[in-house]
């Protein structure tokens, strides 16, 4: 299969008479996938309608069956669509932070979205890209997409077309090249099926920017467990956003990383290091890469799969990390540096 690459500029071209969204949008009406670039990273659509499609999805990605897929919609009359009822406390989370980086579980209206979509649930995740290339392209093709990363399964998310080459050419229809995406890391993940809503993942929309809206909201204790038995959201259940190197999150002073570099390099081993631009001076390792700036979480978050993918063209054989405060933005970091490493850590106090 050849991989289309249409060339869409944003702050340039009309997009509503644009003929390279006009060919992806009749891609996915024939059920075929394309990629498109969203607000947090490059996803993988397909009409979320169609078994034929979504299961090209998950062909495509190598993703497990089991594993939910969040529905992208453009306008709030296609929620009204795919959903049975609407919460207080979504209805304000959708009038706040829609278009945006968060993600509604509730609950589906049965028989309109594929199962594969929602593998043996009653629930249905669906956000609105704050993006308007997406926002187009989903007009564009008048259905819901299904839409998870576009990458092959494990590795780190696309935040440019390049990336999604680099993982999906040859194996889908085509790709929107819209340049570099905005956030960085996937949308946050809420579950508004109970009173007091929970948080499956933690991504662009803060805990705390939540809570400034709906009060209370509960975060789900297998966020931080390698194997919850069914997820409900994507990125719960399995490793996630993994360079080729094993990574090692180390809880402990910049001399007790460095400690564990010159122990690795004395066995031989060719060792990196995630810093940030204020510590990347401080290592001396093979290869020390800086995914933002400390004093500026957003910047990590934006560079964080960028800096994990390098790393596979570095040949190191191990990596160490940084790791970084569990407040704001700081959480969805944590969470996919968490996947990333396979939750393996090193602590110096042990």
């Amino acid at each position: 299969m050849k991989t289309i690459q249409w060339y869409v500029d944003k702050d340039v071209d009309n997009l509503m008479s644009n003929p390279q969204l006009d060919e992806a949008a009749n891609l996915l009406k024939k059920n075929e996938v394309v990629a498109f670039p969203t607000e947090t990273v490059y996803g993988l659509g397909a009409n979320a309608k169609s078994d034929l499609a979504v299961a090209k999805i998950y062909e495509a990605k190598g993703r497990p069956s089991d594993n939910p897929l969040i529905v992208h919609i453009a306008e709030l009359n296609q929620l009204e669509e795919l959903v049975t009822f609407v919460p207080e406390k979504a209805n304000l989370l959708i009038n706040r932070f829609w278009p945006g980086p968060l993600t509604i579980i509730l609950n589906r209206e049965p028989n309109i979205l594929s199962e594969k979509v929602t593998p043996g649930m009653d629930t249905v995740a669906i956000r609105m890209p704050d993006h308007p290339i997406a926002l187009e392209l989903i007009r564009k093709a008048q259905l819901p997409i299904a839409a998870p990363s576009a990458n092959r399964s494990g590795k780190p998310s696309p935040t440019i077309a390049e990336h999604v080459l680099e993982d999906l050419n040859g194996q889908i229809s085509g790709v929107v090249n819209g340049g570099d995406t905005g956030v960085g890391v996937e949308s946050t993940v809420i579950d508004c099926t109970q009173e007091i809503p929970m948080i499956l993942r933690p991504g662009g929309i803060s805990k705390e920017e939540i809570e400034n809206v709906v009060g209370e909201v509960f975060i789900d204790p297998s966020i931080n467990e390698e194997t919850p038995s069914r997820p409900k959201s994507p990125g719960m259940k399995y490793t996630h956003y993994a360079p080729d190197a094993p990574v090692y999150l180390v809880n402990g002073t910049f001399s007790f990383l460095q400690d564990l570099v010159n122990k690795k390099q004395r066995e031989g081993l060719k060792v990196g290091v995630i810093a940030t631009e204020e510590t990347k001076k401080d290592y001396h390792a093979d290869v020390v890469l800086a995914c933002g700036r400390r004093s500026d979480l957003q910047s990590v978050a934006h560079s964080l799969y960028e800096t994990l993918r390098t790393f596979n063209s570095k040949d190191v054989d191990i990596i160490y990390s940084e790791t970084f405060p569990l407040e704001g933005i700081g959480l969805a970091i944590m969470n996919r540096l968490e996947k990333a490493a396979g939750h393996r850590w090193i602590h110096q106090n042990q």
